[in-house]
């Protein structure tokens, strides 16, 4: 890969909201279809720890969509991990997470939808719910707009408007506050996107259905948005003075100390050329299986990308189709998703569990985080998993949800024991017990709560982190794979 150089002028926007449910998805993802139908290279971002809405975000522009987390990778982050996943594109645009203002908690605006856009210097376009409002509208506009000035507003786009008279009523009350209208969508049940106990469905589990929604949205912001308007506040967005983020870099070993003297008639390296050396093993790449398909959906971009980087083949498969593990597996990543909703499914792929068994067994490396870890269990609402673990799991009504400041209890295949890394939790169902004899991650927290396994060549558990944030997770990782 190449570096872009420093700085990035990318046009791009950051789609907001006062609250969640007033329409951010529907707004974002139906603005990136329509640009791509126009022909535009688009970017498609997220603010904040969310898996499903970048499975829309990449149907609707046919690029990996890319989450955006000022907790998880720190501030610093934010404008390069931007810049590599806008390369070359001719337009960006991000989806907000919760509020406007909504961030950590307990963190002032840290990883808020306004942290993000003020560290990208893009400019926000508000989508109101005005399903019961009129001239209060007025009031809530400006209300955000004038609550922190660094944020800057470019205009409103009015949802779930009833009727014209209900349209004329809220722009009437817009000229006061001298924010633009850049859009009005009316009322639209097909638009919606089913949901359920862990919010929207992934695309991967709707097929035809989600391209089928997609399309309902690009078609309604098409007909009731100025798309130009949008288009031209985001070209007003500042310039980014930050490299993108490359994994190939940030995991390229360390310069020697001194170049050997090239024997003669050999031609001294080119610095010019922008190669640099790549991790090597000394038997060949790694083979490191990913699970996917429908049960396993939940993964960054950039974990792929690093496991890459320091030299591995990654390889997809689906637990719910492929009945062994792909030939010359060394190491497997489990990440999150819905195995609850295929537990059946998964049970009864008897080939492939024990397949898991066996590689887990031999001592390889095997990440698994959440989904990853019930799939690992003895397990799942009474049936059979993997029983790479002595625990069971079962569904419950309490929702688990929020970000966690974690550090490393125990030496595993991810880091050593210490090593802090920042995390997400979201989850709706138990795992008893809740830690092993070796725990993965102690919360710092009052109560030090430690939780997850680490046994063998395995560490799971219930945190998401971003290995962004400490490239050293996937070099690690490769490192203890085993070779063909």
């Amino acid at each position: 890969m190449v570096t872009s150089p420093p700085g990035s002028a990318v046009p791009r926007l950051v789609v907001a909201a006062p609250s969640s449910g007033s329409g951010k998805t529907t707004v974002a993802t139906g603005l990136m279809a329509a640009l791509t139908a126009r022909g535009l290279a688009v970017s498609p971002h997220k603010v904040g720890p969310d898996y499903i809405d970048p499975g829309y975000h990449a149907l609707a522009t046919g690029r990996l969509g890319r989450n955006l987390d000022a907790y998880m990778c720190g501030p610093g982050l934010v404008g390069p991990l931007f810049v590599n996943g806008a390369r070359g594109c001719d337009i960006a645009v991000v989806e907000g997470v919760m509020g406007l203002y909504d961030g950590a908690a307990g963190e002032g605006e840290l990883a808020s939808t306004a942290h993000v856009a003020k560290l990208l210097r893009a400019p926000v376009v508000l989508v109101v719910d005005a399903s019961s409002q009129s001239r209060s509208v007025a009031a809530l506009v400006h209300g955000f707009v004038s609550w922190d000035p660094e944020v800057r507003i470019g205009g409103v786009i009015l949802n779930k408007v009833a009727s014209d008279r209900h349209e004329a009523l809220l722009r009437e009350a817009m000229d006061s506050v001298g924010v633009p209208v850049l859009g009005v969508l009316r009322r639209a049940p097909r638009v919606g996107v089913p949901s359920r106990h862990l919010g929207l469905v992934p695309v991967a589990e709707r097929g035809s259905e989600a391209m089928g929604a997609v399309a309902a949205m690009a078609a309604q912001v098409a007909d009731g948005c100025d798309v130009e308007a949008l288009v031209g506040l985001a070209r007003s967005a500042g310039v980014l003075s930050c490299a993108g983020w490359d994994a190939g870099e940030v995991l390229a070993p360390p310069p020697p100390p001194s170049l050997p003297v090239p024997s003669l008639g050999a031609a001294p390296p080119d610095p010019a050329s922008g190669l640099r050396p790549r991790p090597r093993t000394p038997d060949g790449p790694r083979r490191v299986a990913v699970a996917g398909g429908a049960a396993f959906t939940f993964s960054y971009a950039e974990h792929s990308e690093l496991l890459a980087a320091a030299g591995a083949e990654v390889v997809v498969f689906d637990p719910l189709r492929d009945e062994e593990l792909p030939e010359g597996t060394g190491g497997l990543v489990i990440g999150g998703g819905f195995p609850e909703v295929y537990a059946s499914e998964l049970s009864a792929n008897e080939g492939l569990r024990k397949s898991v068994v066996e590689l887990a067994l031999s001592g390889a490396p095997v990440a698994a985080e959440c989904a990853g870890l019930l799939y690992l269990c003895r397990e799942l609402d009474g049936l059979p998993m993997c029983g790479v673990l002595d625990a069971s799991a079962r569904m419950s009504d309490r929702l688990t949800l929020g970000y966690r400041d974690a550090v490393a209890v125990s030496d595993s295949a991810l880091a050593v024991a210490g090593t802090r890394m920042r995390g997400h939790e979201f989850h709706r169902t138990t795992v008893e017990p809740g830690a092993g004899a070796a725990p993965a991650w102690g919360m710092r927290t009052p109560e030090r709560r430690v939780e997850g396994f680490v046994e063998r060549g395995v560490h799971a558990s219930y945190l998401h982190t971003h290995w962004a944030a400490e490239p050293g997770v996937a070099r690690r990782f490769v490192e203890r794979c085993r070779t063909p």
